[in-house]
């Protein structure tokens, strides 16, 4: 039996077949939904049911129950259960539209054991993006890498922050191996992750390792910005040493309202005078009532997961938190 889906922003509909998601059903109709890995795992693709239910063939790791509980779904794994009216999660209706287009290594250098900082400059047109989107790599066999924009935009260069793989064909072979003015094919800008202004809460943004680059895209974008709410921005990463943006991030202060930087790390030495452990941790042991916050979650999956659950507990508004699983949208090649 087929099902209509209404999508209440657009006011556009389609019809979902018998054994179709609703992101199938949505491509085949040439209906646009957001979305990235296509098996549940990233969470882009998040829709909100406004009436109607859904169901999965096998729950999927991008969604909380609680979540679910509030009448979220995701779209590339949810299976109508009878008409549905939805809401595409993101407030942002329009993204600058991806295309392909050629860019040229500026700077390749180390920033930490683990993390590469590679900028690319760009054609002389530039690329219009918002700050938290990623880009895709083109390799030469067609194969892609997908890395955040790490800077807001500013020019014809743009940042990025690439987690080394040992032995991956592309960090150590293609990119350990690459100089200043190769050239390399770009598809950009790709993801709706991004800042809701409209929000006007106070922000708690929580990062682990590489997933810091998007939420210093955002920030940058909001420097010296009047219309700022306040902003802690909790970052964790193993040891001291890893923190390779720390003192970039501490000059922030003054130029973000009220702006609150806690390093936390996991696998602290005895001198660490700092934060221990693990960043839901840390954000659980600092406030007490959430209910008034927007949040920003970017980095594991599992970091991901576990905090949507125990900020849900505390009060937050699923409404109000937004994510990128850092390593299923940006580091596929680990997989």
């Amino acid at each position: 039996m087929a099902y209509r889906v209404h999508i209440l922003q657009t006011d556009e509909s389609f019809q979902v077949e018998e054994g179709e998601s609703v992101l199938q059903a949505a491509e085949r109709s040439a209906v646009k939904l957001p979305h990235e890995c296509t098996f549940g795992g990233c969470g882009t693709c998040r829709i909100k049911l406004e009436s109607g239910a859904v169901d999965y063939e096998e729950f999927p790791m991008a969604l909380t129950p609680e979540e679910a509980a509030e009448g979220y779904a995701l779209a590339c794994q949810a299976r109508p259960l009878g008409d549905l009216c939805i809401s595409v999660a993101s407030s942002r209706q329009s993204f600058p539209e991806p295309r392909r287009l050629p860019a040229t290594i500026h700077c390749i250098e180390k920033f930490c054991d683990d993390v590469i900082h590679l900028t690319l400059a760009l054609p002389q047109e530039g690329m219009d993006y918002v700050p938290g989107q990623y880009m895709n790599v083109v390799l030469p066999d067609g194969e892609t890498r997908s890395f955040s924009m790490a800077s807001a935009p500013a020019g014809g260069l743009v940042d990025f922050h690439v987690r080394r793989i040992p032995g991956g064909r592309y960090t150590d072979q293609w990119l350990g191996q690459a100089q200043a003015g190769a050239g390399v094919e770009i598809e950009a800008p790709l993801g709706v992750f991004s800042y809701h202004e409209e929000d006007w809460r106070p922000l708690i943004m929580m990062a682990t390792g590489t997933g810091i680059a998007p939420i210093k895209a955002i920030l940058e974008s909001l420097l010296d910005n009047e219309d700022c709410p306040p902003v802690t921005l909790y970052w964790g990463m193993r040891t001291e040493a890893d923190l390779y943006l720390r003192e970039v991030i501490e000059s922030w202060a003054g130029r973000l309202y009220e702006f609150n930087f806690v390093p936390v790390l996991s696998r602290a030495d005895a001198d660490w005078l700092g934060r221990r452990g693990h960043v839901q941790q840390a954000v659980l042991e600092d406030h007490q009532d959430l209910s008034e916050h927007a949040f920003y979650l970017c980095g594991a999956p599992e970091m991901i997961r576990e905090a949507k659950s125990l900020l849900a507990a505390r009060g937050a508004s699923l409404d109000h938190m937004y994510s990128d699983s850092f390593t299923f949208q940006h580091a596929l090649a680990a997989a």
